[in-house]
């Protein structure tokens, strides 16, 4: 109670209007000073920050996932994906009822992309880093399968027509 009544004293003499004191009271205060900035510097970080923004909704509703079609060469569809920081093509259009062979080729050093999965097929492949790895399997029904990361956090589909 008594710090109250002398922090309220305390309060009660200093002066209220910053004009009223010298500039070496302001320093000692400890009171914080408006800073002014130029109208040009306040529009470059307001447009600025809505173009950021923009770039991040169109990177994450507008952007399409690359597609690729897999191409037949003596009765096995082929395509080569790589691997870094995603999946590229993430989508892949097969054939029902022919061999499929995707060619993994990982280029990123992160340990999510260490494996793939393919859980409709029952697959799970590790990826060694800087090297092919083919997967086969032979979807047999039309549709549309999805392939994961070993975290779940990179995703792929194969539309098999």
């Amino acid at each position: 109670m008594v710090l109250g009544i002398a922090s309220g004293n305390a309060v009660a003499q200093m002066p209220h209007n910053m004009n009223e004191m010298q500039p070496s009271q302001r320093e000692q205060t400890g009171q914080f000073q408006p800073i002014e900035q130029p109208l040009s510097n306040k529009i470059i970080v307001t447009v600025g920050g809505l173009g950021l923004i923009g770039l991040e909704l169109w990177w994450f509703l507008l952007s399409k996932p690359k597609s690729a079609k897999a191409i037949a060469t003596e009765g096995i569809q082929e395509i080569t994906v790589t691997v870094d920081g995603g999946y590229e093509p993430s989508q892949i259009v097969v054939q029902a009822g022919q061999k499929v062979r995707l060619n993994f080729n990982r280029k990123d050093a992160s340990s999510c992309l260490e494996e793939v999965r393919f859980p409709d097929f029952h697959i799970a492949q590790t990826l060694p880093l800087n090297q092919v790895t083919p997967i086969e399997f032979t979807p047999e029904k039309a549709g549309k399968y999805e392939f994961t990361c070993g975290m779940n956090m990179f995703q792929g589909a194969i539309e098999v027509l």
